[in-house]
């Protein structure tokens, strides 16, 4: 997700890169070991200081396998440009890490390798989300960073003054907005509100607001990206008309500066201050701990997804991928295994808290915001990946802007983004005969 979404950190402008040794690090040593096995891994900023909380728990795996692994830490801000600049100068990693939108353009250039004849029947058993990692046709991601989905959070104290209690269905959702909407100190101005939104994009890219809002609506009423076979858009269907149709009627129900805040900001300058009823926000298993500190005053819970036709919102599903440059794919076939194993993982998230990615390891977290990851786990998913996908996907954000700024009617809006995506999809499909 070009991000992003998940509650990873942006700690440093500029890539890091980090020589873990099996003794000393540095590049003194790395010169001293000229026949030692190498592998170049390129990882986006999983957390505030991702490099020095990985270095510890490779130092097993590196000795035993005779190898030196370079982390690279790319910024967020320069992601896909990274990539594209390193690859079409032959000089990208053995190991990388990609969002679902990222995939679609190096496996049709054939820069990432079908994994599938490296997943055993063991794995299939083991790692929990490994079929998130399953697109167009072929093993080509191995989740690494998945789950904290965005969930629907709900104000305590608003919902019991109202007589009501957890929504479970759209119908249930726009009768609570609609109350809790209302001028609460007698002075005639709306100041609380049924939904805490925050639309804008100026400052954390076009996908946020797809990932926050659009793609739930679209997914609980049955609607999807693309049509089954990849080869033309199905978001602008009857479902998909649906739901953006009932987005854009929320709106007179949101705190009313929704397009000059980005969704995170909403959260915590209304919902966080108890001015709304709902609010929308990236889930963390530490919520609980953390909303004790920043919202103490807020009583709350949440909703992982309502449901109309179906369930649904969006989680991550970014994954390590085992590129063909890579010299050794065996040797960074094993390491990929080994970082998204119980393993390494259990000692990475008792000190950065993630969803635990097979079965061996224990949930860590807050207690209440483990059924998203056991009752909850099939109401959220990743995006389809699909090709063009980012092209596609950043014009259908401008156009879901447009209209809820009302600058376009629902039907214009998916007319234009439709008609863009299916012009791409043409000429992708065209080379392919």
């Amino acid at each position: 997700m070009k991000k992003k979404i998940i509650s990873m950190l942006l700690v440093s402008a500029m890539a890091m890169t980090l020589i873990v040794g099996c003794g000393n690090n540095g590049a003194d040593e790395k010169k001293s070991k000229g026949d030692e096995k190498t592998l170049e891994v390129w990882v986006a900023p999983l957390d505030d200081d991702t490099v020095n909380n990985w270095k510890p728990l490779l130092k097993d795996w590196e000795k035993e396998n005779d190898c030196t692994v370079n982390v690279k830490v790319v910024p967020w801000d320069s992601y896909e440009e990274t990539y594209t600049t390193a690859l079409n100068s032959g000089e990208g990693p053995d190991v990388g890490y990609m969002y679902n939108e990222m995939f679609p353009s190096y496996i049709d250039s054939g820069a990432v390798v079908d994994m599938s004849e490296y997943v055993t029947d063991e794995d299939k058993e083991e790692y929990k989300y490994l079929e998130n990692g399953y697109m167009m046709d072929g093993q080509y991601g191995w989740p690494l960073v998945t789950g904290v989905p965005f969930v629907l959070y709900y104000n305590e104290d608003i919902l019991a003054d109202l007589g009501e209690t957890a929504p479970e269905t759209w119908e249930d959702f726009v009768r609570i907005c609609k109350a809790a909407t209302k001028d609460t100190d007698g002075d005639g101005k709306i100041d609380q509100y049924g939904y805490a939104t925050g639309m804008s994009t100026s400052d954390v890219g076009a996908m946020q607001v797809l990932n926050a809002y659009y793609y739930s609506a679209l997914w609980q009423n049955g609607g999807q990206v693309y049509k089954d076979d990849l080869k033309s858009v199905a978001f602008a269907d009857e479902a998909g008309t649906e739901a953006l149709t009932w987005i854009k009627e929320l709106t007179q129900y949101m705190n009313p500066d929704f397009m000059s805040q980005s969704w995170s900001e909403a959260f915590a300058n209304v919902f966080g201050e108890g001015k709304a009823a709902f609010g929308v926000y990236r889930s963390s298993q530490t919520d609980e701990t953390m909303f004790a500190e920043t919202y103490p005053d807020l009583k709350w819970d949440y909703v992982t997804s309502l449901k109309n036709v179906d369930y649904g919102t969006f989680g991550a599903t970014d994954c390590l991928t085992l590129m063909s440059a890579a010299d050794d794919k065996d040797l960074a076939m094993d390491f990929i295994k080994y970082v998204t194993g119980a393993e390494f993982m259990k000692q990475y998230h008792a000190k950065c808290p993630g969803a635990a990615l097979t079965v061996s390891e224990p949930y860590v977290g807050d207690e209440k915001m483990e059924r998203i990851y056991t009752e909850d786990i099939d109401k959220w998913h990743g995006l389809q990946a699909g090709p063009c996908g980012v092209d596609i996907l950043t014009q259908l954000s401008a156009d879901f802007q447009g209209v809820m700024t009302e600058e376009m009617t629902v039907e214009e809006a998916l007319k234009e983004a439709e008609d863009y995506a299916n012009g791409l999809l043409d000429d992708y499909w065209a080379d392919k005969e």
